[in-house]
């Protein structure tokens, strides 16, 4: 069984350090919280097609030790996620993935994410996933950087005006 590759990212409109920050002081609450999932101690998952609104709660396990580099003469932080569906596992992809999160402006982070997920289901799985999984997989993905991103902006918004006189 082969694995596959997924790249997307999103940006938020606030300086590095204080992103960096805020995802990791508590990661798992950051993507509960972005994802609707807040109830729950999983994320959701979710891709429209069409009208329909399909989905899954994942259970995403965080790296305890975030990695901060310098890439492109830029600070870089990195965390690796793993995850899983928490309900039918065998029916849904796992996956591995690292986000990297590292300035583009003084005003500016860039959240990126690239995994590598394997499709469930065996040979069956595959097929399915070379019609038509991929690109669920790389939607739902992408959604879930943009959800991520969408709460650290308003969030980081509230603080920062709460933070002021």
């Amino acid at each position: 069984m082969s694995s596959r590759i997924v790249h997307c990212y999103d940006y938020v409109n606030h300086p590095y350090p204080r992103v960096r920050d805020i995802l990791l002081a508590n990661p798992s609450y950051v993507f509960r919280h972005a994802t609707a999932a807040a109830a729950t101690h999983a994320a959701t998952l979710h891709v429209r097609i069409g009208s329909i609104d399909v989905g899954a709660d994942v259970a995403i396990q965080v790296s305890v030790a975030p990695q901060a580099k310098t890439e492109l003469s830029r600070p870089t932080t990195e965390l690796t996620l793993g995850w899983a569906a928490v309900k039918n596992p065998k029916l849904f992809p796992t996956m591995v993935a690292t986000l990297s999160i590292y300035p583009l402006t003084p005003t500016e982070t860039q959240l990126e994410i690239e995994g590598e997920y394997l499709p469930p289901m065996g040979t069956l799985g595959e097929v399915i996933d070379a019609a038509v999984g991929h690109r669920l997989a790389e939607a739902s993905v992408t959604r879930f950087v943009q959800e991520v991103a969408g709460w650290l902006r308003e969030e980081l918004a509230l603080t920062g005006a709460q933070a002021r006189p």
